[in-house]
């Protein structure tokens, strides 16, 4: 059993990629500060939710994430004012300007999908490549050796390519620009 000592060590030892990570992500010192700060008040407060065994760095990092992209979301909100006259259009407040990023996204969630499709052997390397595992890390953590690693995410790039290629009728993805 994980105890809450042994639970806020490993994220103390954790801080430093944390940081880095919140860092990554704000481009700026003070919010990553406040962003670890939220993240390790979240993380204590829903310790109960851990899975021991499962992987605490992407949990930690999952969290995260989550924090800066609904942070994100509501800050873009705030900065939209609702004009009352007749029209009744949506109006930027100030002179920056917010772009739809719905198009993405849905490109995205399909992508997604199309990756829910691989065999779980290619697909939870290449998922953990994805969120900035090191090939050493995956081996470790999958227990396989780390030749194994590599050439199950390359297969796995490789099936992704022939179904994005096939889902959406492209001759040769590598051709396209």
């Amino acid at each position: 059993m994980l105890t809450m000592d042994n639970f806020t060590g490993q994220l103390d030892d954790m801080k430093g990629l944390l940081l880095s990570f919140a860092y990554k992500l704000t481009k700026n010192n003070d919010d990553a500060k406040d962003l670890y700060q939220e993240t390790a008040f979240r993380a204590i407060v829903n310790q109960e939710k851990f899975r021991e065994g499962t992987n605490l760095k992407a949990w930690l990092f999952t969290i995260m994430r989550n924090i800066f992209i609904n942070a994100y979301r509501k800050k873009l909100k705030n900065n939209t004012i609702f004009d009352a006259t007749d029209n009744l259009y949506y109006l930027n407040a100030g002179s920056k300007t917010v772009g739809n990023a719905a198009e993405s996204a849905m490109i995205m969630e399909e992508l997604l999908q199309v990756v829910e499709t691989l065999e779980d052997a290619i697909r939870v390397p290449f998922v953990m490549h994805y969120y900035g595992y090191k090939y050493q890390e995956i081996a470790e953590q999958l227990d396989l050796p780390l030749g194994t690693v590599k050439s199950r995410i390359f297969f796995a790039r490789r099936e992704l390519k022939t179904l994005i290629e096939e889902r959406y009728n492209i001759t040769h993805l590598s051709d396209a620009h």
